[in-house]
């Protein structure tokens, strides 16, 4: 069959596009938080692995913090109980924070398994090895929900030495208090607390939105580029609600922190890490400072 020159240049333009965010990210740190529908669907876990990879095979450093909601309300639900919220916290008793642990290290080490299988070395640690995420017990409007914690400090001693020996640190959200037991941790919190502990270049959540809208309702007004600035004036406009009102607030609160760029992207687009960080539009939302360079042109 004969080469087809068009599609073959194709290719060469595409990574000619990568070359300047290779170059300029070279070595630096970035955190992937890993959630939502990109987690149980088989297809795309295997494609936001195969980016994961990727950015380290290309000289980035990325850590990987993931979730594990809907397989754990999953197995809550097999074990006879019923899974339980209060203002959308996860009501943690000892059975359950004992099916929480369980099941996050089992999708921890799933994860690992396929990212070796690519061919790079990778470990799956919890935030409570090497004393890593130290939490307080967090309530829910004055509300005990059990075994959930807020990241009061972080420990990045362990992470630094994975890196340090070419490993890729994939870390599920358990902490410990200081009575020892452990916590569950929101992977958001816990994947920003990390970011700042590591001085990460980059942090980003793969999530089951396109990204932060001016209207919601008005798939066109998707915005490729906020600074801090920005993005405190659409929380106080009142446009932004649902699960992106906290996520928002862990973008800014990253940032303010010495993380230099934060994305919020649509997991359920192949590959979307790859079009978020290598090329010229992007596809998602970028967070960042006020000093910061612009990679796009916005209208907000």
């Amino acid at each position: 069959m004969p080469v087809n020159i068009d599609e073959e240049l194709k290719k060469a333009e595409v990574l000619i596009e990568a070359l300047p965010y290779i170059q300029k990210f070279n070595r630096k740190i970035i955190v992937v938080k890993y959630g939502g529908s990109a987690m149980v669907d088989e297809e795309l876990k295997r494609k936001v692995i195969e980016d994961v990879v990727l950015l380290k095979l290309v000289g980035f450093k990325p850590i990987i913090v993931h979730g594990g909601g809907k397989e754990i309300s999953s197995w809550v639900k097999k074990s006879g109980m019923e899974p339980k919220f209060v203002n959308g916290l996860r009501v943690t008793d000892e059975p359950t924070m004992e099916i929480a642990e369980m099941v996050l290290n089992k999708v921890n080490k799933s994860l690992v398994s396929m990212i070796q299988d690519l061919g790079v070395k990778a470990c799956g640690i919890s935030g409570k090895d090497g004393g890593m995420l130290h939490v307080k017990k967090k309530l829910s409007a004055g509300e005990d929900i059990g075994y959930v914690g807020d990241v009061d400090d972080v420990n990045p001693e362990i992470i630094h030495a994975l890196l340090k020996d070419d490993f890729l640190p994939v870390i599920c959200p358990i902490g410990f208090g200081s009575d020892h037991h452990a916590y569950n941790i929101n992977a958001d919190d816990a994947a920003c607390a990390i970011a700042r502990a590591v001085d990460a270049e980059k942090l980003a959540f793969l999530t089951d939105t396109e990204g932060v809208f001016r209207d919601f309702e008005d798939k066109n007004s998707l915005i490729s580029e906020l600074t801090t600035a920005e993005a405190r004036k659409l929380l106080a406009g009142g446009t932004i609600g649902g699960g992106m009102l906290p996520k928002l607030n862990n973008c800014i609160d990253a940032v303010e922190n010495g993380v230099s760029r934060v994305h919020i992207l649509d997991g359920r687009i192949p590959h979307c890490l790859l079009l978020e960080i290598f090329t010229n539009k992007g596809v998602g939302t970028a967070i960042l400072g006020e000093d910061a360079e612009h990679f796009y042109n916005t209208n907000i």
